[in-house]
């Protein structure tokens, strides 16, 4: 334990700063759970999609996180949401049943 009252001080502020840490850093965590899992599941990727990305960038503008490891996460996230979205419009696609309308084939004479 300190003796000098600066450091006493500076106890005080650090405990007070590693609790502020750690709700950001736990509210980005589930932040990111809640958007893998809508991505496997297929529902509301786009607002867990925004829900992450902002949860991202409080955590790197408090300095919970580097600024490049916020932005190489943003830039995996997007990326994924965008396979997820294209993933589930090509399964929309590839289930409508397609029309054709051809003539049937005429026998050439001989």
């Amino acid at each position: 334990m300190p003796i000098i009252k600066s450091a006493k001080k500076r106890v005080k502020v650090a405990q007070k700063a590693a609790v502020r840490n750690h709700k950001t850093k736990r509210t980005l965590k589930t932040a990111l759970k809640a958007f893998h899992k809508s991505v496997t599941t297929g529902t509301k990727v786009a607002e867990s999609h925004s829900k992450a990305q902002s949860t991202i960038g409080k955590a790197a503008k408090k300095h919970v996180i580097h600024k490049n490891k916020a932005a190489r996460q943003q830039k995996q996230l997007a990326a994924r949401a965008k396979a997820a979205s294209t993933a589930k419009k090509t399964v929309v696609k590839k289930a409508a049943p397609k029309k054709t309308t051809k003539k049937p084939a005429t026998k050439k004479k001989s």
